[in-house]
């Protein structure tokens, strides 16, 4: 089935915002994540309906069918892998791949996508931490908390983001708070989450907003 790249872009961003094959997402949802009209999403929803890629229904959203969700998977799994390659081999920084990725993931070719994960010798996690579907469409999650959640003497180790925004990446990359970074929690104001922190010996403040969208494992 020929598909164009904004029917690949919509079902990937179905799958991001849905979680989970069965559940629906909202038109309003969708029309925020790609940042377009309302009606817009809804031409190109009932065009994917048409081709039975999504189940839609009108005023309630979309969820993936079977094969919506091969697809929309195996866009994922070639933007993450793109993403990977473009930060470890060519030295792209996290903030700068996104948009990159985005047009390389349309490219058809399987055998190169397989070439690729090998040469990245089957990497499971992408820059911004996000789960890399593998050729099956299987993924691994790990346990991920947000910085928000520790307290004053715990440590951490920085997994990912909830936020691939570029702007707010390089903020995070201008602060030092970039995926592998060790913390150690100085403070966490109880009314906001305004955390004093030690990040590789740098001592640092952020805002609970930013320490919500920061995942971290705990040491």
């Amino acid at each position: 089935m020929g598909l164009s790249n904004a029917e690949e872009k919509y079902l990937k961003a179905i799958l991001i915002l849905s979680g989970s094959p069965d559940r629906t997402v909202s038109t309003n949802a969708i029309a925020a994540n790609l940042k377009t009209s309302a009606a817009s999403v809804t031409d190109m929803l009932k065009r994917l309906s048409d081709k039975k890629l999504i189940a839609y229904e009108r005023y309630k959203g979309a969820s993936l069918t079977p094969e919506g969700q091969r697809i929309a998977t195996t866009q994922l799994r070639k933007n993450r892998l793109w993403e990977v390659f473009l930060v470890r081999t060519l030295g792209m920084t996290w903030d700068e791949v996104h948009g990159i990725a985005g047009e390389l993931e349309h490219i058809s070719s399987d055998r190169l996508i397989d070439l690729l994960d090998t040469f990245l010798e089957n990497p499971k996690y992408d820059p911004h931490g996000d789960p890399i579907p593998s050729a099956r469409g299987n993924y691994t999650l790990r346990a991920q908390t947000p910085l928000s959640d520790l307290k004053e003497g715990q440590q951490a180790v920085i997994i990912g983001v909830k936020n691939d925004d570029p702007a707010f990446l390089k903020n995070l990359t201008e602060k030092g708070l970039i995926p592998g970074t060790m913390l150690r929690i100085l403070s966490n104001d109880p009314h906001d989450n305004t955390m004093r922190l030690v990040a590789e010996s740098k001592e640092l403040n952020v805002s609970g907003l930013i320490a919500n969208t920061i995942l971290i494992k705990r040491l």
